[in-house]
């Protein structure tokens, strides 16, 4: 499946590429409503603070193993956050959340259908640390869990 994403009025339009025999203007649809920009306005990277800390001293982040796996850099919406570190970061100490203006990322930045069909931004490209606007460590939790801050999340 091929994802993309282009400005549209208010919104973001997120569509995949369809059959030839069941294509619609241009071979493209909608695969959601148009995603609500506001809730999109931001992306965020959970990572190891080292990590970080050494993509400022390069000038980017090359994505971790799973991410180079993967072929692009996986990173969550504010609403996705707390299901990410439960799910991929348990147990993990020295971890930061550091937050990115999606526009920020240009057209590298594509949402795409993933955990039981949700719109996650993969970054097709590597993570500029000049775009970063925000950085925060996240303890952990008494389950392990990496906390994310309340409020902390536009």
């Amino acid at each position: 499946m091929t994802g993309f994403v282009t400005g549209l009025g208010t919104g973001l339009l997120i569509g995949r590429a369809l059959e030839p025999k069941s294509a619609l203007r241009d071979g493209w649809t909608q695969v959601s409503d148009v995603v609500d920009e506001q809730a999109r306005r931001y992306v965020y990277k959970i990572l190891p603070a080292a990590e970080w800390a050494d993509a400022e001293h390069r000038g980017s982040y090359g994505g971790s193993r799973d991410d180079q796996r993967d072929g692009f850099i996986h990173l969550s919406a504010a609403d996705q956050v707390a299901g990410t570190v439960a799910r991929h970061f348990k147990g993990q100490g020295d971890l930061v959340l550091v937050t990115f203006p999606a526009a920020a990322l240009g057209a590298a930045l594509v949402w795409e259908p993933s955990r039981r069909g949700a719109l996650f931004p993969h970054l097709y490209g590597p993570l500029p640390a000049a775009a970063a606007i925000g950085c925060v460590p996240l303890a952990l939790g008494a389950d392990g869990v990496p906390v994310v801050p309340e409020g902390l999340l536009r």
